[in-house]
């Protein structure tokens, strides 16, 4: 049954009660910000991106961490270096000597007793040369036994093996000496001494053995991360990163990355085909060379330091990152050209360039 306003004049004390200001006001509010908030997650741009842990390496095997290795078997007789020892190409490290004192002398020795061996070998078979022309020529005019001729070419033949023997036993001679004048190991590029491995003066080291890790001196620096093989189809050759270094104060939006602050610009260079016994796969990301914010510094951010990663991706609506979030699903695929083949988003790398102050 509806009440009519001729009704309503018996309710005096209804009619008096008024809404407060306060309510509208905050109705106002509910409703302006349910707007603002739709707004924001419809057309507020969010890049995507695909993180991971990693450290800071080289791209050049040379460039890293190195053992030296002792190249022949004896005991260690003099270190030329200590741990930290900055060294330069061609610098003593450490020098071998053998167990036995004298083996230098005695193969000196030996060398040239094979080198009289070898002398009179030569000079054997060029006599029994000489015979064996002789007995031909006296074989064919009828003057000497068919049996003189083919003794005469046996003596050939054994004094030819016996020069055979000797030069084989000179060359061995040689290698032996060769290997006692590496006794002494040196440094093989400029670098510095990170650790001695093996002991004092009287340790005894065999071929092979590890003497000292030598860190060489190189200004060639990049960074190995380690991303989720569910994201890796989505990272391409070129792409832009952020990198935060160990111990280097940052704030991350990885969303918004031209207001980070404190990270710094890198991109991708290679992504390894196969993955690593975790099952994540390796990425290495290189010192962008138009960056405005240059790595800091390899006294501060030296070999092996961590490092964390943000793979920029693509550019997406913020409600549309939330709700791939809730639901675990991976970044959005690349955009296809005509080809086929996926290309980089605009969006995302004009989004994605950082100012030197930190301010988007």
């Amino acid at each position: 049954m509806a009440i009519n306003n001729k009704d309503m004049a018996h309710f005096t004390v209804l009619q008096e009660i008024k809404k407060p200001a306060i309510m509208r006001m905050v109705l106002f509010l509910i409703l302006t910000g349910g707007i603002l908030v739709a707004a924001f997650l419809m057309f507020v741009p969010w890049v995507q991106t695909t993180s991971g842990p990693g450290q800071v390496t080289a791209i050049n095997p040379d460039d890293r961490q190195q053992q030296i290795n002792a190249m022949v078997g004896g005991r260690i007789e003099e270190w030329f270096v200590r741990d930290g020892s900055p060294v330069e190409e061609g610098d003593p490290i450490a020098r071998i000597a053998d167990l036995d004192p004298q083996l230098i002398e005695r193969l000196q020795a030996e060398r040239a007793q094979l080198e009289i061996q070898l002398s009179a070998a030569q000079n054997g078979m060029s006599t029994a040369q000489l015979d064996l022309d002789r007995s031909r020529e006296l074989f064919r005019e009828g003057l000497a036994a068919r049996r003189d001729f083919e003794q005469a070419q046996i003596r050939v033949q054994d004094f030819r093996g016996r020069v055979a023997a000797a030069e084989a036993n000179l060359t061995r001679i040689d290698t032996e000496l060769s290997r006692q004048s590496e006794q002494t190991v040196y440094a093989p590029r400029d670098g510095f001494i990170q650790s001695l491995n093996a002991g004092d003066t009287s340790t005894i080291v065999s071929a092979g053995d590890v003497l000292a890790t030598f860190v060489p001196e190189t200004t060639t620096r990049i960074v190995e991360v380690f991303i989720d093989g569910r994201d890796v189809a989505l990272v391409q050759t070129g792409e832009d990163a952020r990198l935060q270094f160990e111990g280097w104060p940052a704030v991350q939006f990885s969303g918004w990355p031209s207001v980070a602050i404190g990270t710094f610009e890198g991109y991708v260079v290679s992504i390894d085909p196969s993955a690593q016994p975790d099952g994540r796969f390796r990425v290495l990301i290189a010192e962008h060379p138009s960056a405005e914010n240059p790595w800091p510094e390899e006294r501060y951010v030296r070999f092996g330091a961590s490092v964390r990663a943000w793979i920029l991706l693509e550019t997406v609506p913020v409600g549309f990152e939330i709700w791939r979030q809730l639901n675990n699903f991976p970044p959005q695929l690349p955009q296809q050209n005509t080809s086929g083949s996926p290309t980089a988003s605009t969006s995302s790398s004009s989004s994605s360039q950082p100012s030197s102050t930190g301010s988007p």
